[in-house]
């Protein structure tokens, strides 16, 4: 993460308030206790970036993922022509980066801040230490991460779904 350019601004000591803010709730430590999120929290270094700078670069390998703790961030996929395609813009207490932090592939996406970002990196050897010194924490992280994943695969099948029908809908009007 420092090689992508992220300012490291010390650790993330207090993630727990994270957790005790509902608006801003991180969904992925919303399982933690207050002192979980915090063991935690002194474990992932706190980065920040400025606007319109690259966070996650697509095609890039990493084995970190980040948790937003302020600012948006834009995620683009460029498709072989070239063309920007927008895949969703992230609020605070999202994550992003946690498909190749788990299985080591490349980057599927770019990840911009849209304005100033301050996230917590969590990195594949924080969670095995997390495994190994404090299990129950490293059980619902992973478990958290899983959930994720499943529902960001549920969306992507339901969107699949929608150009599905549309295209069978455009088909039989010509």
């Amino acid at each position: 993460f420092e090689r992508a350019g992220l300012q490291v601004d010390g650790v993330c000591e207090t993630l727990s308030r994270h957790v005790l803010e509902g608006r801003h709730a991180a969904a992925m430590l919303e399982d933690l206790t207050p002192q979980e999120a915090d063991i935690l929290g002194k474990l992932m270094p706190r980065v920040r970036a400025r606007a319109g700078q690259v966070l996650i670069r697509e095609g890039e390998v990493g084995d970190w993922m980040l948790l937003l703790l302020a600012g948006t961030v834009d995620v683009v996929k460029t498709a072989q022509g070239g063309s920007v395609s927008r895949l969703a813009v992230i609020k605070q207490g999202a994550a992003v980066g946690e498909m190749s932090m788990l299985d080591s592939a490349p980057r599927y996406a770019t990840c911009v801040a849209i304005d100033e970002v301050q996230a917590g990196v969590l990195t594949r050897s924080v969670i095995a230490r997390l495994i190994q010194e404090h299990p129950a924490i490293g059980a619902k992280l992973l478990v958290k991460l899983t959930q994720l994943l499943a529902q960001r695969l549920r969306n992507t099948s339901n969107q699949l779904v929608k150009l599905l029908q549309q295209q069978a809908l455009a088909g039989a009007r010509s």
